[in-house]
C-alpha cells in the first residue's frame, strides 16, 4: 500500500463557472486557471501521482500545454487513473477537504462523490469529500480563492 498527498489552490473570479468534484457549483464567482481549475479534482490528481512517486499534476499536465486550456479535470482525473494502472497500481480509497467559505458545499457533495467514483472506477463508498470554512481567516476565508486537499491510498497489484 501506498499514500499519496495533495494540494491545490486557485483564485476566484467574475466571469468563469465554479467547477468543484467535477460539477458546476452555483456561485457567482469561478475559479481561474488553464483547464476548468477545479481545485478538488487537481489535489485528487496530484496525491494520486505523488503515491505512485510519479512527480506532481503539472509534470503530466503542464498549465503550458494548448491541450489543456479549458479541459475538464474529469479528463485528467481519468488519465490520472489511466497513469496508475498502466504503472500496476490499483486506488483503494481519495479522503478529501474543500476550503472555501461560500458557497456552502454539503448539497453538492453527495453529486461530486458520485462524479469521481465514476471517473476512477471506485466504490463511491470510498470516496469522502469535506466542506470546510476558515472562519473568515486567509485568503479562503477572505473569499480570495479556494482550496483543496486530498489522501489517497493506492495498492501496488504487480508486486
Amino acid at each position: 500500500m501506498r499514500v499519496g498527498f495533495g494540494y491545490d489552490v486557485h483564485r476566484l473570479v467574475a466571469g468563469r463557472p465554479l467547477i468543484l468534484g467535477g460539477i458546476e457549483v452555483k456561485h457567482e464567482l469561478g475559479l481561474l486557471g488553464h483547464s476548468d481549475a477545479d481545485v478538488l479534482l487537481h489535489a485528487v490528481c496530484d496525491a494520486m501521482i505523488g503515491a505512485a512517486a510519479l512527480g506532481d499534476i503539472g509534470k503530466h499536465f503542464p498549465d503550458t500545454d494548448p491541450e489543456f486550456k479549458g479541459i475538464s479535470s474529469l479528463v485528467l482525473l481519468r488519465r490520472t487513473g489511466e497513469l496508475l494502472r498502466e504503472k500496476g497500481y490499483c486506488l483503494r480509497n481519495i479522503d478529501s477537504t474543500i476550503v472555501a467559505q461560500k458557497p456552502r458545499l454539503l448539497p453538492y457533495i453527495p453529486q461530486m462523490a458520485a462524479k469521481i467514483s465514476d471517473t476512477v472506477g471506485l466504490p463511491v463508498d470510498c470516496v469522502n469529500i469535506k466542506g470546510k470554512t476558515t472562519e473568515t481567516l486567509g485568503f479562503a476565508g477572505r473569499e480570495e480563492g479556494i482550496a483543496a486537499y486530498a489522501v489517497v491510498l493506492i495498492e501496488d497489484i504487480v508486486k
